[in-house]
């Protein structure tokens, strides 16, 4: 009876006991939350716009960072397009340079297949007067190429002048257009002889004076004059120019006016030399 008394005076007390343990922690629980809750609030309030600033410097200094990147990019591609553009506009540059070459070997083989009963060599134009005109140039080929003094020089459609010097591996051209050249013409359809004669007051309009044509010649714009037969130092047949602005002279004689020259007297830079001279024809 003493035991089962003591038992649940025990059961009543750890019964007690758990009540009460159960009490103090709501207690605690509600003081602590009363407590904390202020805090909680003041540090929100100053940690979460805190947060909210380095997330948004964060985004920024991502974006910025992609920016950069992709400016890089955008300078690197530009820096090989631009190398692009230059390897091409070198290649474009080379192809007109051996396109306008070519035109120009073309233009020798035409006028080498006009005149196939001279031998011929190519010689390049390396030296020449300081103005505009080429009225005295040099060449690349010499003595020991065979070229000799007084042997006709030709380019594009016709003469351009004579051999006056050679050394070794150059040779020096006096043109048609020179002060004080002189050619026997002819008119290529008659056969009717003139004077083709280069004048200083002519140079730079790149003309050349026709002069002795016979007062009853018909000469009109355009006509074609070649070298003559009875010429001393230029081959029969060679075509000097073409005839502008014949009119009567003074004298009422003869007429006299202008030749074009076939020859592009600005720009040669090729030409071909007949080995054959007059004397030995």
């Amino acid at each position: 009876m003493k035991k089962k008394l003591s038992s649940v005076l025990s059961s009543k007390i750890i019964l007690i006991l758990c009540v009460m343990l159960c009490a103090v922690f709501i207690g605690v629980s509600f003081f602590t939350d009363k407590l904390t809750t202020p805090l909680r609030n003041a540090i929100s309030t100053v940690v979460i716009p805190v947060q909210k600033g380095m997330n948004y410097v964060g985004l920024l200094v991502a974006d910025r960072y992609d920016t950069l990147q992709e400016i890089r990019t955008v300078l690197e591609e530009n820096e090989d397009l631009k190398e692009q553009v230059d390897t091409l506009t070198e290649e474009n540059n080379q192809l007109k340079q051996d396109t306008y070459e070519l035109a120009r070997l073309r233009t020798l083989y035409e006028l080498d297949e006009k005149y196939p009963e001279y031998s011929k060599v190519a010689a390049r134009v390396i030296g020449t007067t300081t103005d505009n005109w080429f009225r005295t140039f040099t060449v690349d080929k010499g003595s020991e190429e065979g070229i000799e003094v007084d042997m006709n020089v030709m380019a594009d459609g016709g003469l351009v002048g004579v051999v006056t010097d050679v050394g070794p591996h150059y040779a020096t051209v006096k043109t048609v257009i020179e002060d004080g050249s002189y050619i026997s013409g002819m008119l290529i359809d008659t056969g009717d002889v003139c004077s083709v004669k280069g004048d200083i007051k002519l140079m730079d309009s790149g003309l050349v004076r026709l002069q002795y044509f016979k007062k009853d010649v018909v000469v009109r714009n355009g006509d074609k004059i070649v070298t003559s037969n009875i010429s001393d130092k230029f081959l029969p047949g060679i075509l000097i120019g073409y005839v502008k602005d014949v009119t009567n002279d003074s004298n009422n004689l003869t007429q006299s006016g202008y030749l074009v020259p076939a020859v592009d007297f600005q720009h040669l830079q090729e030409v071909l030399i007949i080995q054959k001279k007059k004397q030995n024809s």
